[in-house]
């Protein structure tokens, strides 16, 4: 089941990473609702990309994991709790 939720990446060395960010965002680009970037903080030394994804838990974990394996990229991700069933 596909649920709403946001990824929120830190990048410590966008010039190392960012070509490797892009591939995998590209891989995953169905389950992206939505992107915003911020590429330039800290003089340059930081960038953030928060993610909206609809996306079941493996669909993102497979993201997340790929995502957070790269040198220098931080990954938290989260989606809305599941429905409980009724009874």
């Amino acid at each position: 089941m596909r649920r709403y939720g946001f990824v929120g990446i830190i990048v410590r060395n966008r010039a190392a990473s960012a070509a490797r960010i892009q591939e995998i965002l590209g891989r995953h680009a169905e389950i992206i609702q939505g992107r915003l970037g911020l590429p330039h903080l800290e003089e340059n030394r930081v960038a953030v990309i928060a993610l909206i994804v609809h996306a079941t838990v493996e669909e993102l974990g497979a993201m997340a994991g790929q995502l957070g394996r790269l040198s220098g990229v931080v990954v938290k991700s989260a989606l809305e709790p599941a429905e409980e069933s009724e009874p």
